[in-house]
């Protein structure tokens, strides 16, 4: 239990990636506030985390809109008692051709995915900080999604790409500028990981190349080294490292957790 006494925030948290990540966390000891835009499957997973004798607490809040953000992470720190970690989860995905991509489509995917981690990332500083964590000698965590299509721009996913890119230099700004105050940024960059987003993508895939549903998640997960698809518990064991003390050392750095498809 590397993560007793800490507090973590996981938006996202009520399905996919988030949910493993908040379950995983919370089997390592920390405290859980788990943040969603629905409050559908929140109750679910706060469940889960009291059957493991964990404490949570539950806020809806949309990450593109600052205040809820800001307001998100302080309910967190007054619910549990504190506050070390946030875990920029949340995000959305967006398949098509560069070509037909409308000005709505990309105000929507960059607000929830880029703008989305900024003020979580800004909220976060804000309350290590006003919690003088690093006088405390603890080292607060900011962690943030990224994913492949943040190093490899994958064609059908080019605005989606893109934020992921930008997620990436966010973090690397973000940790040079707070290092000095005991704050590191790491990022994960997940590959297809089998959740209802990758369904989603599957689907689109299938609508706009005429392939058989599933085709198109079969050949991505095809191309795996490892011979299987990501499971969300992968993702949130590097998570949970990112999140302990063995990381210390370790910020500004964005590690594809993908069972060997994209290399760097």
């Amino acid at each position: 239990m590397t993560l007793n006494g800490k507090v973590a925030l996981v938006t996202g948290a009520a399905r996919g990636i988030g949910r493993g990540i908040a379950l995983r966390l919370a089997r390592d000891g920390a405290d859980i506030a788990l943040v969603d835009v629905l409050p559908e499957g929140l109750d679910g997973v706060a469940d889960k985390i009291a059957g493991i004798g964990g404490k949570t607490t539950m806020f809806v809040a949309d990450v593109s809109d600052r205040e809820q953000v800001f307001a998100a992470v302080d309910h967190a720190a007054a619910a549990l008692g504190g506050f070390d970690i946030m875990v920029n989860n949340a995000g959305i995905a967006l398949v098509g051709p560069i070509s037909d991509v409308t000005p709505e489509q990309i105000e929507k995917l960059w607000a929830i995915n880029v703008n989305g981690v900024l003020w979580g990332t800004q909220a976060a500083v804000a309350k290590f900080k006003e919690l003088k964590n690093k006088d405390k000698g603890r080292v607060s965590r900011i962690i943030n999604a990224s994913s492949i299509a943040g190093h490899d721009g994958f064609a059908m996913l080019g605005p989606y790409s893109a934020t992921k890119f930008a997620v990436r230099a966010l973090t690397q700004a973000a940790a040079k500028e707070h290092a000095a105050d005991g704050i590191t940024v790491n990022a994960y960059c997940p590959g297809v990981v089998g959740t209802d987003m990758w369904v989603e993508i599957d689907k689109r895939f299938a609508e706009l190349t005429g392939a058989a549903e599933g085709e198109t998640y079969d050949k991505f997960v095809g191309g795996i080294a490892l011979g299987r698809a990501e499971t969300p518990d992968d993702v949130a064991g590097f998570v949970s490292y990112l999140a302990g003390p063995d990381a210390d050392y370790m910020t500004g750095q964005s590690g594809l957790i993908d069972g060997g498809l994209v290399y760097r």
